[in-house]
């Protein structure tokens, strides 16, 4: 009887896909007893947006994270994944800090590292491959699977050969988007049984409804290890079912040597508790056919629906996924996988929000432009390129060979708040929220995203909603806590609405009668914005040469100083929107009057943030 393995991918996609990777660490150990009792291939608990999610979301530490897991899974293969050249960050770092995370990865529980890259640039996973063996943990290099004029079956079998050659022990087919289908499985897999040696594994996503087929299709094509996920947290966006699998290969007379009535306690325990993250379910994670043409991943498309819903802009979704297939085509079809989906869906979302295509152009489409992402799939589009880019070469060689070492910098930066190696590598992916993190850290004041259970949220009164939170209005952040007295019967009930710590009694009738306006004055002193101007007193543009952000973000940077003169196109302010960095370029020529902004403010679309007179 023939064994096929199954990597278990709750702990890690499920989640990414269903609640956008709120689960936390302290939910996912009380079951892995019984997950590492289960016979599978490897379990699925690290990498990928995990890293960024525990630090900028959950204020969790994703090395302790991993460090706990290990010691809760002996058993099991922990496997992470991993972007190449890109680590778990969005830009490609220094060959020395690569070897260095996967050193500590290794050190601290990583068994298997599946490693791709978004352009299936073969120079940008040689080293993290190299670097897996060189420490004796197993490494699998990967196809990130999608499709276009050129991406045919023969240029998968070129890389995989590729892949093979550059010592991989096992290849995975990473269909990030769900856009499979069973034939093209079964052909794709049988092709590559031919051409290398390595075990097949197959990973696709349950989106357009076919996944499950696919791996059926892709152990008859002759794959031995799939991806599946447990029912708590599989189909639509995430994965097939894990005991549906079970279910379907034994009776095809393959072994699996998994208990399947033991799988129900882990299934009803992650049941129970996906209920606590209600508020941070996707409207999107269901079963979505059009995935097929716009090509959009389950991991993106939770995500992408989180961040529209940031910027107030979730009714204008189908026109982002209309206009995702169109910049892909523009920048050479890039499969759409962590960073270039990200660098794709954000261009996408800035073409829809600020009425026309390319008005504003991210720093990353600029630099993917110019060559440092690694090589386009196809032919890019020449026009948008010139206007991104102008008179700007592109390199041609692989991009970290451009970087000189960085570890000796990045301990410099962050020695007064890393305490160790792995702190400076969370420093290295995110700076500045990493920085913030690991200062709060050591000062013992992080404070997590609120995760309230639905139970509780009926105990505080009606509706599940926090009665202690932050809003962000005009740039400027209040802490409001909301608490009272009567009962949920009674006509009129006391509220009292703290804002910054001073309490006013309002009588309602319900919370969402409760008007809260935030008086910019407390015991503390003024509240005006320390970094720069109040923002609520920033004045709405007015004139010609008065610079507008799309979208709200945060200032990163400020390249110019009052009194500069500027040229129309001019690069003036650098924002962060949507986890990713824009240029705001001049809209006209002139001279900079007046600066309204400093780096780290919160802006939003209806604020002037420099002024230029012609």
């Amino acid at each position: 009887m023939k064994k096929i393995n199954l990597t278990e991918l709750v702990l890690r996609d499920g989640h990414q896909c269903h609640i956008a990777t709120r689960l936390k660490t302290e939910d996912m150990l009380p079951i892995c007893p019984q997950l590492d009792k289960q016979n599978f291939w490897s379990i699925e608990a690290w990498g990928g947006a995990t890293f960024d999610a525990c630090v900028r979301y959950l204020k969790e530490d994703p090395w302790e994270r991993l460090i706990k897991l290990r010691k809760a899974l002996p058993n099991s293969r922990i496997q992470m994944l991993l972007r190449g050249q890109n680590l778990l960050g969005y830009r490609h770092y220094s060959d020395d800090v690569v070897d260095l995370f996967v050193k500590k990865s290794a050190d601290n529980g990583v068994d298997v590292f599946r490693i791709f890259d978004a352009m299936n640039d073969i120079r940008n996973i040689e080293l993290s491959i190299k670097s897996v063996k060189k420490y004796k943990k197993h490494a699998e290099g990967t196809i990130s699977y999608t499709t276009s004029p050129v991406h045919d079956i023969e240029y998968f079998v070129n890389l995989a050969k590729k892949i093979e050659e550059l010592g991989s022990d096992s290849l995975a087919i990473k269909d990030m988007a769900s856009l499979l289908t069973p034939k093209v499985t079964k052909d794709l897999v049988e092709a590559l049984t031919k051409n290398i040696s390595i075990p097949i594994h197959v990973h696709s996503h349950a989106t357009s409804g076919l996944a499950s087929l696919n791996l059926i299709a892709a152990v008859e094509g002759g794959a031995t290890i799939i991806d599946t996920c447990n029912s708590s947290f599989s189909e639509g966006a995430s994965h097939p079912t894990t005991e549906s699998i079970i279910v379907a290969l034994e009776d095809m007379g393959y072994q699996t040597d998994i208990d399947l009535t033991a799988m129900d306690e882990i299934t009803q325990y992650l049941k129970e508790v996906r209920k606590k993250y209600w508020q941070f379910e996707s409207e999107f994670t269901g079963l979505d056919p059009r995935v097929l043409v716009n090509q959009v991943p389950g991991g993106m498309i939770s995500n992408l629906s989180s961040q529209l819903k940031e910027q107030s802009a979730l009714h204008r979704m189908d026109e982002v996924l209309d206009e995702i297939p169109k910049v892909r085509k523009d920048l050479g079809y890039p499969p759409l996988v962590t960073p270039t989906s990200q660098i794709v869906g954000t261009q996408a979302a800035l073409n829809v929000m600020t009425g026309e295509r390319y008005k504003s152009i991210t720093t990353e489409v600029k630099n993917y432009f110019l060559g440092q992402y690694g090589k386009a799939p196809g032919k890019i589009n020449t026009d948008i390129e010139k206007k991104a880019i102008g008179d700007q070469k592109p390199i041609t060689n692989r991009p970290a060979d451009n970087l000189k070492p960085e570890v000796s910098n990045l301990k410099v930066k962050s020695e007064s708040f890393a305490k160790n190696e792995e702190d400076m590598l969370t420093y290295a992916m995110f700076p500045d929220i990493a920085t913030i993190f690991l200062q709060e850290r050591n000062a013992g004041t992080l404070s997590p995203e609120e995760i309230l259970d639905k139970k509780e949220a009926m105990k505080q009164g009606d509706h599940f909603a926090p009665s202690e939170f932050n809003i962000t209005l005009h740039g400027e952040t209040y802490h409001i806590k909301l608490t009272g007295s009567g009962s949920a019967g009674e006509a009129e009930r006391p509220f009292y609405v703290s804002v910054d710590g001073i309490s006013e009694e309002v009588l309602v009738e319900t919370l969402d009668e409760v008007l809260i306006t935030p008086n910019t004055q407390s015991s503390t002193g003024d509240k005006s914005n320390e970094k720069g101007k109040d923002a609520s007193k920033r004045p709405k543009p007015s004139h010609g040469g008065c610079l507008t952000t799309a979208m709200p973000g945060t200032i990163v940077d400020i390249k110019v100083n009052i009194g500069d003169k500027v040229s129309a196109g001019d690069s003036l302010v650098v924002i962060e929107a949507m986890k990713m960095e824009n240029e705001i370029q001049a809209p006209d020529g002139g001279t900079v009057v007046a600066i309204h902004i400093a780096k780290g403010d919160s802006v939003s679309p209806n604020e002037t943030l420099l002024e230029i007179q012609k």
